[in-house]
């Protein structure tokens, strides 16, 4: 039960992704200033907030940010929701004088469309929150203390503060003794006293910061998911998109490794994790019967019931399915809670992904952990170490340099035989895991240039074109030993992006630094 209760606890104290329900306030009828360059200055207890803005990413978030700062919309609320290392939360004029149970409900009466963009929630930005429905964003906003990636391209960031007050003033936000559902203790410590709308020619501490840093791609339309792999744990799999995707730092054997959680619709928000143990060497029957004796004091307590358990197959996999539905209590409240828990068995490790929700949702996000398990796959660290080290370090040059172009096949070709040929014998994997550490100590700088530079993009083309034609030499090839592998195989790859590739990147490397 560790596990669970942790899991319980960690999703309690997560940030729910941003406001639920939508407060009634007075329409907003106020035009923005006509100033250039407009920022807004919160006026908090502890120091002052100077926020600029991107209107060229998100337009409507901008007009709608400046326009409630000028009506006097963000007067006298609260940062209701403190994560130190992660944000903090403000905007719910449910917080001037409501119920501090209303807390992180409150908005206008009308929403803003998302306008998803690539810059990175890094410290300092600024971004919309919202419920599970993109588009409703309305007054809250959240600040982040310490970089968070794991939201880019699933908030609308629209500004970031820019005077070195405004840092100092978010540390000591995010400082603050907080309690329940992460409010602070003494909530005028952190009250927004009064917003100014001004010109930014008017801030006379401004930072001269470079650009926001951005995601490295463009952003992708929704999927329905998103993918999560992870070299070290030797796994991939999908979770619900716009889910808060985290990796854990392990505290107990039993504790998760990775946890996403979703929007909290109902008593709770839901969440998934994925908890990863070794087996050491113990059978998939003795790991069951030790689960079910770990369980059984709970059981005879009545905290837990058991609604069904059976072993079965899984994606080929081994599987015990269990179940359940428990009483849990945080903070003095009690939580009826309904799970889902899947262990399946690999010899020398064992991995459980569960699923946990408040028992009247608990239906509700269910097909979507269905979709987490059917994607579920032990990685082959022999056969995908090279994609995992590629998609890591930044990236394959040759495939960044060819994707979408009448190349790929060739590219697709040289990967074929790669995993189906020269990773079939000992000497081929051998030879492969030293290339690829001098391969990859310069690739993904090259990869990066290329994404920088369409031209010098079309530059490593036009050099690796030749090697790549050059595979059609093995379509006339039969390889039935290691020695005619490493002959026609590795020579042609050496011979290649030696004369075409290794060398002319090299230098253009050693002159680009």
């Amino acid at each position: 039960m560790n596990r669970i209760s942790l899991v319980l606890i960690f999703l309690l104290l997560v940030v729910s992704s941003g406001s639920s329900a939508f407060a009634q306030s007075a329409e907003l009828d106020v035009n923005i200033i006509n100033i250039i360059d407009p920022v807004v200055i919160l006026e908090t207890n502890l120091g002052e907030i100077v926020i600029e803005f991107f209107p060229n990413d998100a337009p409507k978030h901008v007009e709608n940010f400046i326009k409630l700062s000028q009506s006097g919309f963000y007067d006298g609320v609260l940062f209701h929701r403190i994560i130190p290392g992660f944000m903090i939360q403000g905007g719910d004029p449910n917080t001037v004088d409501g119920d501090p149970n209303t807390w992180g409900t409150g908005g206008p009466s009308t929403s803003v469309d998302a306008e998803f963009n690539t810059i990175k929630h890094n410290r300092g930005i600024v971004s919309m929150a919202r419920s599970a429905d993109p588009n409703s964003g309305g007054s809250q906003f959240f600040i982040i203390h310490q970089d968070s990636n794991f939201l880019d391209e699933e908030y609308t960031v629209f500004g970031r503060i820019v005077t070195e007050e405004s840092f100092e003033t978010l540390d000591k936000i995010a400082a603050v003794e907080t309690g329940t559902s992460d409010r602070p203790i003494d909530p005028d410590q952190v009250r927004i006293i009064k917003t100014k709308v001004v010109s930014i020619s008017d801030i006379l501490n401004y930072l001269d910061l470079e650009d926001p840093e951005r995601t490295q791609s463009s952003v992708i339309p929704s999927t329905g998911n998103q993918q999560y792999q992870s070299a070290e744990h030797e796994i991939k799999l999908s979770v619900p998109e716009g889910w808060l995707l985290q990796e854990q730092d392990k505290t107990q054997p039993d504790s998760p490794d990775v946890v996403a959680v979703g929007p909290k619709i109902g008593v709770i928000n839901p969440v998934i994790s994925l908890t990863i143990q070794e087996s050491n060497q113990r059978t998939f029957d003795e790991l069951i019967s030790e689960k079910l004796e770990s369980i059984k004091s709970v059981i005879e307590t009545g905290e837990l019931k058991i609604n069904s358990q059976k072993k079965m197959t899984i994606n080929e996999y081994d599987a015990y399915v269990t179940e359940a539905e428990g009483l849990f209590s945080l903070n003095g409240e009690k939580y009826n809670v309904q799970f889902k828990e899947i262990m399946f068995y690999d010899n020398e490790k064992f991995y459980t992904l569960a699923y946990s929700n408040g028992v009247d949702d608990f239906d509700s996000q269910l097909p979507r952990f269905d979709e987490t398990i059917e994607s579920f796959v032990i990685i082959s660290p022999e056969s995908d170490s090279e994609e995992i080290s590629i998609e890591e370090n930044g990236g394959c040059l040759i495939a960044t340099a060819t994707f979408g172009s009448e190349l790929a096949p060739q590219v697709q070709q040289l990967r074929e035989f790669r995993d189906n040929t020269i990773l079939s014998t000992k000497s081929g994997i051998a030879f492969m895991s030293g290339f690829n550490q001098f391969y990859y100590s310069f690739s993904p700088v090259i990869a990066d240039m290329e994404r920088e530079n369409p031209l010098f993009k079309k530059f490593v083309k036009l050099s690796i074109t030749p090697m790549l034609s050059t595979l059609s030499i093995l379509n006339y090839v039969e390889i039935d030993s290691e020695e005619e592998m490493l002959s026609y195989g590795i020579g042609i790859i050496l011979m290649n992006v030696g004369m075409y590739f290794a060398a002319p990147a090299l230098i253009i490397y050693k002159i680009k630094k």
